[in-house]
C-alpha cells in the first residue's frame, strides 16, 4: 500500500514488448479489500472496496438500503480495531434511532443485476421506500457535455492506475461538488451518499450524477435514494435502468462523449 494513498497497491510486474524482450518493473494498482459492514454489532453486509471514505461508504449504503434518511440517524460510525487478518476493514454503525428491518437489511437485494428479481418486482420493491424525485428545473446540453472533463481532471488515483469507478455531484451551474472513486461502481456512489448525508445535504434534488461507467438498476435506485433528478454516464444504460428512471421521473443520458447524448429518459430538463 501507498503511504500517502491507501487507494494504491505498488506491484512488481514483468513488462513484454512483441519482439519478446522483458524487464522486470515496479507497477501502482487500485487496491481492492473487503469492508465488513455492521450495525449495532450486527453483521449486514461484505463489500469489495476501494480503501479510504470506509465511513461515508457504509453511511451511504444505509441510505440507499432506506434506513437512515437524516445525519441524526447515525449517532457514530467506528473503524473496528484490526484482528487477525481484518486489518482494520470492519466498521460499525451506531444508529440514533433509526428503525432497521433486518429481514430486508442485505446487500444482495439490489447490488447485482442477476439478483434474481423480476424488473417489475424490483421497482416495485424501490418505490415502497423511496418516491419519484422532482424537479423540474433545466440545464443546457452544453452544460452537460462539459462535465465529463472535469470529472476525469480530479480522477486522482485513477491517472495512477486506470483502474476505478467514478461518481461525481454536480450543482446546476456544471461545478464539482464532489467526486469518489472506487473499484465498485456501487461502492463510488455510496460514498457520494454517505459524503451527502454526513453534511446534511439530502435530498440531492438540485443536481447532477455523473459515472464513469454503465447506468443499471442499482445505481438508479441509490441516485433516487438521494432524490437525484438526472444522471448522466461516459456509457450505456441496462433496459431495466431505463424502464426504472422512466417510473421513478429521472431523467437518464447515456454515451455523453464529446459534444453528443443519448436522452433516454423525461429530455425537458435539458434545455
Amino acid at each position: 500500500m501507498s503511504a500517502d494513498n491507501p487507494a494504491i497497491a505498488e506491484v512488481r510486474m514483468v513488462k513484454v514488448n512483441v519482439t519478446g524482450v522483458q524487464s522486470e518493473v515496479s507497477d501502482v494498482t487500485a487496491r481492492e479489500e473487503p469492508l465488513e459492514i455492521r450495525v449495532e454489532g450486527r453483521s449486514v453486509a461484505v463489500v469489495m472496496r476501494t480503501p479510504g471514505h470506509d465511513e461515508e461508504l457504509a453511511a451511504g449504503f444505509l441510505v440507499s438500503e432506506g434506513v437512515v434518511q437524516r445525519p441524526r440517524d447515525i449517532l457514530e460510525i467506528s473503524q473496528c480495531p484490526s484482528t487477525g487478518n481484518n486489518k482494520g476493514n470492519i466498521v460499525d454503525v451506531l444508529l440514533g434511532g433509526a428503525v432497521v428491518n433486518w429481514d430486508s437489511l442485505t446487500r444482495h437485494v439490489f447490488s447485482a443485476s442477476s439478483c434474481g428479481l423480476c424488473g417489475k418486482t424490483s421497482i416495485e420493491s424501490v418505490f415502497q421506500q423511496f418516491p419519484p424525485v422532482k424537479g423540474d428545473w433545466q440545464v443546457t446540453p452544453a452544460l452537460i457535455a462539459s462535465l465529463p472533463d472535469k470529472l476525469r481532471a480530479a480522477q486522482e488515483t485513477f491517472s495512477k492506475t486506470g483502474g476505478l469507478h467514478a461518481s461525481g455531484i454536480f450543482d446546476l451551474e456544471g461545478n464539482l461538488v464532489v467526486l469518489r472513486e472506487d473499484v465498485g461502481r456501487h461502492n463510488a456512489l455510496d460514498k457520494i451518499l454517505g459524503y451527502a448525508l454526513q453534511r446534511d445535504l439530502l435530498p440531492l434534488d438540485r443536481h447532477i450524477l455523473l459515472v464513469s461507467g454503465r447506468v443499471s438498476f442499482e445505481i438508479i435506485q441509490k441516485a433516487l435514494a438521494a432524490g437525484i433528478p438526472l444522471l448522466a454516464a461516459i456509457s450505456a444504460p441496462s433496459s431495466l435502468a431505463v424502464e426504472f428512471a422512466q417510473a421513478a421521473n429521472q431523467t437518464l443520458i447515456g454515451f455523453l462523449r464529446g459534444e453528443t447524448m443519448n436522452v433516454y429518459t423525461h429530455p425537458r430538463r435539458v434545455r
